[in-house]
C-alpha cells in the first residue's frame, strides 16, 4: 500500500481503498489531483456517486485554499 500525502488525503476523506488506483494512474501529488474531472475519476476506477461527489468537494476545497493562500503573503524584517 501506498503512503503519501495523497494516500492520506484519500484516508481523511474515508476513500483510501482508492489510493493505490489513483498512484498507478499518475495522481500521486495533491496538486495533480486538483486537475481530477469525470474521465479521470472513470480511469481510476471511481464508480460509486457518493465516493465520486466526496472527491469533486474535497478537490473544490483544496483548490479554494490555494485561492485563500495566494491572497496572502508576508516579508522578512529585522525586528527593531
Amino acid at each position: 500500500m501506498c503512503t503519501n500525502i495523497v494516500y492520506e488525503w484519500l484516508r481523511t476523506l474515508q476513500l483510501s481503498q482508492y489510493a493505490e488506483s489513483f498512484v498507478d494512474n499518475g495522481y500521486d501529488d495533491l496538486e495533480v489531483c486538483k486537475q481530477i474531472g469525470e474521465p479521470d475519476l472513470d480511469a481510476i476506477g471511481v464508480a460509486v456517486p457518493q465516493h465520486r461527489r466526496r472527491i469533486h468537494e474535497a478537490v473544490r476545497r483544496l483548490k479554494e485554499a490555494d485561492e485563500t493562500a495566494a491572497g496572502l503573503y508576508f516579508t522578512l524584517e529585522p525586528v527593531p
